[in-house]
């Protein structure tokens, strides 16, 4: 049987791979990594970077080459028979990267090469993917005994299953409820949007009427405008109980056990390789180096939003009270009041926005921004093999016509899709033996709204800010110019300054000259009018301290669980963020609420102990553009400065050392307090 996952293309044959693929072409990569360990170690050195690291790059690509369609289609188009291929594969990629974090033979290698004559002589890149590889080599345990080895070996295996089986739980819960509504009566508010989609999965499912899901765009189309209050409870609570012991499906899909799991394993994993903590063990490969640091930069910000917010809430109740009689707001009230606060104020809605954002005019306008930023070319090329009909692929080029990236993009929410949206690497560049470099290829993954009948799709401008967030990850990915695995596009680069490209892009879609580019009514093409501009930039920072908090919270919530986390107290998750509530929430949530069982980035991610992350960048992202704000949005050389410094140097460099060339200075957090409507 020839094997679609084994082939030598650069890219993955959808089409035809099929779950009984996966398997064998994992076993079979695996096999061949390992014999060509032992036969590049069989001599005993001299090592070098050509008989040593090049080949073992050019072995992990092809397994990153394989895996990534795999697990990305788990991801897409999930089904039972692609989960068991992947869930199969899970514990052997475990075992085989731990394996190799502890091989003796190749740490020594390693070392050998580090401590030799070629060193100096290797380019910045090759010596940072070395020094990564003896950090990492005591991270996975290599000076461990072999009994603590084993047990490394093991809690591995066990975090790879049981994060897998939280996003999982996560996924069929959200899909697991709806609600089939006859009476239009009941959606009364409902934007056309909404309702839209909501009959569009009633057809689907061959019913009447409509059918409302806990899909992201149908539940806040819901949670922003059902006048019918019951309505709203009845999703909200069906949303922040999924995959819990609470809810309409309490106890189906239950993550509480594998929290605590999960948690206690991570615990373990850094105590045996002698850190306090798993605070302590995720900032080893972080920006920041204690978690004092961490912690007083939360609390630094927390300090200074938290009176913003109290007014914004304060404001919020007293509209509610005073023009719709609401004595009390719940939880499932807030978006809605909020969403008709900055109409009074504002007379601009998210809704009303939308007939400005159509698909045709937002992605091409998004690609004519960055090519007037970087000097690049995008085009659609068509007859590509994907995963489903709606997937586009593109192909980006640069001045010279060289090719430099491509990528899929995959924009709307539909049912076995992961909700969210994310970038992830299908293939990473590098240059291999015979010279041939490979092009970086990039997966853009959102769940905005779909279209509606014969329109095209239109989405809010919140879900335009996260394409183009997402998008900011696909360039640092298909831009870099490094030519090693271990460092190009994201490989390498430390998780508290990853998000920098992506929050970064964001800025542009507040901006005039870049509105004009990407926003044009759906059916007549005019632009953004000044008056509605006006209106949208006024309203820009509306309750910004509340949403400040909410991710604080997140944060401050993950950090000090794996900070402080003890063992044998079952209730330590509940009370750890309960604590960070009393601090930092503005809005308390019922006591039924168990978001942190849908929190996918820190339970089944890479976000453990680095939630943080998002506002640490914020802070790198705000600074980097203030520089655009002083040349022009669109100026040409601080674009090329921001390519050649940042995006193209992928994880060569440590990201300071990166944005202090770029900025002339270290980052100052006024531009992200700016930007967000609190003082300085």
């Amino acid at each position: 049987m020839s094997n679609p996952l084994l082939e030598a293309n650069t890219l993955p044959a959808f089409s035809r791979i099929r779950p009984e693929h996966v398997e064998p072409a994992i076993d079979s990569l695996l096999a061949e990594a390992r014999k060509l360990v032992d036969e590049l170690l069989s001599g005993g050195g001299p090592y070098t970077w050509d008989t040593l690291v090049q080949p073992l790059e050019e072995m992990d690509d092809r397994i990153e080459r394989a895996w990534a369609p795999v697990s990305h289609m788990n991801a897409v188009v999930n089904s039972e028979a692609l989960r068991k291929a992947y869930n199969a594969c899970l514990p052997k990629l475990s075992e085989y990267s731990t394996e190799m974090g502890q091989h003796a033979g190749l740490y020594a290698a390693f070392r050998a090469i580090r401590e030799g004559e070629e060193y100096p002589r290797l380019s910045e890149a090759q010596q940072k993917i070395i020094d990564n590889a003896l950090r990492d080599f005591h991270l996975s345990g290599v000076d461990l005994p072999e009994d603590r080895k084993q047990r490394y070996r093991e809690i591995q295996q066990e975090l790879s299953r049981l994060t897998t089986r939280f996003e999982e739980n996560v996924l069929d819960a959200t899909h697991g409820w709806e609600r089939h509504v006859t009476e239009e009566s009941e959606l009364a508010g409902l934007p056309a949007s909404t309702l839209g989609m909501a009959r569009q999965n009633a057809e689907r499912k061959k019913k009447k009427g409509w059918v409302l899901t806990l899909d992201f765009p149908v539940y806040y189309g819901v949670m922003s405008y059902a006048d019918k209050r019951e309505l709203r409870r009845e999703m909200y609570e069906a949303y922040v109980t999924r995959a819990s012991d609470q809810g309409p499906n309490a106890g189906k899909w239950d993550n509480s056990a594998l929290m605590n799991d999960i948690l206690a394993l991570r615990h373990e994993l850094a105590q045996l390789l002698g850190f306090a903590n798993y605070a302590e063990r995720s900032l080893a490969t972080k920006m920041a180096r204690k978690p004092e640091e961490v912690l007083g930069f939360l609390h630094d910000l927390a300090k200074r939003s938290k009176p913003h917010a109290e007014q914004d809430v304060a404001e919020l109740e007293t509209f509610a009270r005073e023009q719709y009689g609401m004595e009390r707001l719940e939880a499932w009230d807030y978006s809605y009041y909020s969403e008709k606060l900055r109409q009074h104020k504002y007379a601009i809605s998210q809704e009303e926005l939308k007939p400005w954002f159509p698909e045709t005019r937002v992605v091409p306008g998004m690609f004519d921004v960055v090519e007037r930023l970087y000097g690049i070319r995008i085009r659609e090329v068509d007859g590509m093999d994907t995963w489903h009909e709606d997937v586009r692929f593109y192909e980006i080029r640069d001045g010279e016509d060289q090719l430099r990236g491509q990528f899929y993009l995959d924009l709307y929410a539909r049912e076995n899709k992961r909700g969210g949206a994310w970038m992830a690497d299908c293939v990473s560049r590098m240059r291999h033996r015979d010279g041939k470099v490979q092009v970086p290829v990039a997966f853009l993954t959102c769940n905005l709204s779909p279209p509606v009948g014969d329109e095209p799709a239109q989405f809010t401008h919140d879900e335009v800010i996260t394409l183009f967030h997402e998008f900011g990850h696909g360039l640092h990915h298909m831009l870099t110019k490094v030519d090693y695995l271990g460092v190009s596009g994201i490989n390498g680069v430390a998780w508290d300054a990853v998000e920098l490209p992506s929050q970064f892009m964001e800025n542009w879609c507040w901006e005039r000259e870049a509105l004009d580019l990407i926003a044009g009514h759906f059916r007549t093409g005019e632009r953004l009018p000044d008056e509605l501009f006006k209106r949208m930039t006024a309203a820009r920072n509306f309750q910004s301290a509340m949403q400040m908090m909410r991710q604080l919270e997140f944060a401050l919530f993950d950090f000090l669980m794996h900070l402080e986390y003890e063992p044998g107290r079952p209730d330590f998750i509940q009370q750890t963020l309960d604590r960070v509530r009393e601090e930092v929430a503005v809005i308390r949530p019922p006591d039924y609420n168990r978001f942190q069982h849908s929190f996918t980035h820190i339970f089944a991610g890479g976000y453990a102990a680095g939630y943080y992350s998002y506002k640490w960048a914020e802070v790198l992202s705000a600074d980097a553009f203030s520089l655009f704000e002083e040349n022009g949005i669109f100026d040409r050389e601080t674009g090329k400065r921001f390519l050649h410094t940042v995006l193209e140097k992928g994880g060569s460099r440590e990201p300071m050392d990166l944005f202090i060339e770029f900025r002339g200075r270290e980052p100052r957090i006024d531009a992200l307090l700016r930007h967000s409507g609190i003082a300085a």
